[in-house]
């Protein structure tokens, strides 16, 4: 197998198993929490990190070879923050428009996607890794359906939780936690794993 195909692999199974964003590198944390009571409203949180880190891995990847050629590498993060805020403005009106109920249910965690580290965590990462336009780009959409993954198995383990007899002491945010800390556990089991 082609080395660079090996690699696509390894960087798709990463970012969605073993190098999982919220599960095992605690990026993303506030919308895991808030947006994770349905599956429904999961899945579009998801889906609308997925598309903003695709489209951030790529415009951050053309800035940040801009930023080398201008020698202002300094002023990365500053960059890609711009970059990521404008992408998510214009998927929040996207959404306004097209998917009203989706815009409404998601609430105040839409437009934190800007702040959500996890988006930031992927392009700095994509720098930090040397990674190619290609490379990038799989990383981020691939980062993104492990986000997709992690919060909607969160929010199914939420809704039978909820619904679980349990103790008193245990119930709301202590049970939310235990859970989340179990299936971040299930997930770091897979930092083991030797692909080739």
């Amino acid at each position: 197998m082609n080395e660079y195909v090996q690699t696509l692999i390894g960087i798709l199974l990463a970012a969605i198993l073993s190098e999982n964003f919220i599960l095992v590198k605690f990026y993303g944390i506030c919308p895991f929490m808030g947006v994770s009571k349905k599956i429904d409203t999961a899945l579009g949180m998801g889906m609308a990190v997925t598309f903003v880190m695709g489209i951030a891995s790529a415009a951050t990847w053309a800035i940040y070879r801009l930023l080398v050629l201008l020698h202002l590498e300094f002023m990365q993060t500053v960059a890609f923050i711009l970059v990521i805020a404008s992408i998510v403005q214009v998927v929040e009106m996207f959404l306004k428009k097209a998917v009203s109920a989706l815009y409404k249910a998601l609430g105040i965690f839409l437009p934190l996607i800007t702040t959500n580290c996890a988006v930031l965590g992927v392009a700095l990462l994509n720098v930090q890794k040397g990674y190619d336009f290609l490379l990038s780009v799989v990383n981020g959409v691939c980062g993104g359906l492990g986000f997709t993954v992690a919060i909607v198995l969160f929010a199914s383990l939420r809704e039978r939780v909820e619904k679980s007899d349990c103790p008193e002491c245990f119930k709301g945010m202590p049970i939310t936690l235990v859970a989340a800390g179990l299936l971040a556990l299930a997930f770091m089991g897979f930092s083991g794993l030797k692909l080739f």
